[in-house]
């Protein structure tokens, strides 16, 4: 694959960007995550053609109607910041990004939770920043969190595994984009959607069923358009029990009846979460090889992200 291009706040990589003219460093982002994927760095502010440092801003209005003020001077940023905005995101289109992680509560790159001011300085509402509310809107599929979210372990997680799936599909796109490159890329993340929502892998399967019968490039939208809502529903115990029962399936009458009463019993430990993902899909991962199973070593389930990520290791 090429380079996993990702967007994200300047001040979490430790430019110090932000209006106080400090940083927000994020070690995991910059030192860990950072040496899988290629940072695309945006400081609003600072490219719209703030100075730094520079007055604190604030968002005043109703959800529908609101203007970036600064915070003491009362100075409207608000048709700066949105010019600039669509021309940033018409130059972010030509980068594929795969993803985008967003300063939390900032007034302009916030996903939810930048605070919303009445005319008379109380704040009263949350949501978008300026620019991170123009930016889920231009690209609605496309995985973005904020950092404070990333520290929670699940959500980490499926983000992490949602930009590798967006970026295997670029690759895919790129390479072939082919019905029958279709079907391969299907069967190969099977198991990986089920973890996900089996009801959306029910619909994806008719989507690939009937694609004879339709548009290719309607279809290759159609698809990315569910796989990514598939892929942004948590991948809980409870479904990940289900994927690895099936997964032991395939090889269940190759393996001794001691090895088999092992792997179910670490699957059980796993669904009382005594242990982390890991260990169950670490053994899976063995028995493939082992038995050199052709149908799980394709299953990205298996493999979804750089295990240095370590991401299936919290129980």
């Amino acid at each position: 694959m090429k380079p996993i291009k990702v967007g994200i706040s300047s001040c979490l990589l430790g430019e110090s960007v932000r209006y106080d003219g400090s940083h927000q460093l994020n070690r995991f982002l910059k030192d860990i995550l950072g040496r899988y994927v290629e940072w695309v760095p945006v400081c609003p502010e600072v490219e719209c053609g703030l100075p730094t440092p520079r007055e604190a801003m604030r968002l005043v209005g109703t959800p529908e109607n609101y203007r970036l003020l600064t915070q003491k001077t009362k100075i409207d940023h608000t048709e700066r910041m949105m010019t600039w905005s669509h021309s940033k995101l018409d130059l972010l289109e030509t980068e594929e990004l795969c993803g985008f992680v967003f300063k939390k509560r900032s007034p302009s790159s916030a996903l939810r939770d930048a605070k919303l001011y009445s005319e008379k300085g109380i704040p009263y509402s949350k949501g978008p920043g300026m620019f991170g509310g123009e930016f889920i809107r231009r690209f609605p599929l496309i995985p973005v969190e904020d950092d404070g979210r990333l520290n929670d372990d699940g959500i980490r997680e499926n983000f992490i595994e949602r930009l590798f799936a967006v970026a295997r599909w670029k690759a895919f796109l790129a390479s072939d984009g082919s019905l029958q490159g279709l079907i391969h890329f299907h069967m190969t993340h099977k198991l990986l959607l089920m973890a996900h929502s089996p009801s959306h892998l029910r619909k994806l399967g008719k989507l690939v069923g009937n694609a004879i019968k339709q548009d290719t490039a309607m279809l290759l939208n159609d698809y990315f358009a569910v796989m990514m809502e598939a892929m942004g529903l948590k991948a809980t115990v409870k479904k990940n029990v289900n994927v690895l029962h099936h997964a032991m399936g395939y090889f269940k009458k190759k393996i001794s009846a001691d090895a088999k009463n092992e792997l179910l019993e670490v699957i059980e430990d796993y669904h009382r979460e005594l242990v982390p993902l890991i260990v169950p899909v670490t053994l899976i991962n063995h028995y493939t090889r082992l038995y050199n199973e052709a149908y799980l070593q394709d299953q990205v389930y298996l493999n979804p992200h750089p295990v240095e990520l370590k991401l299936r290791n919290h129980a």
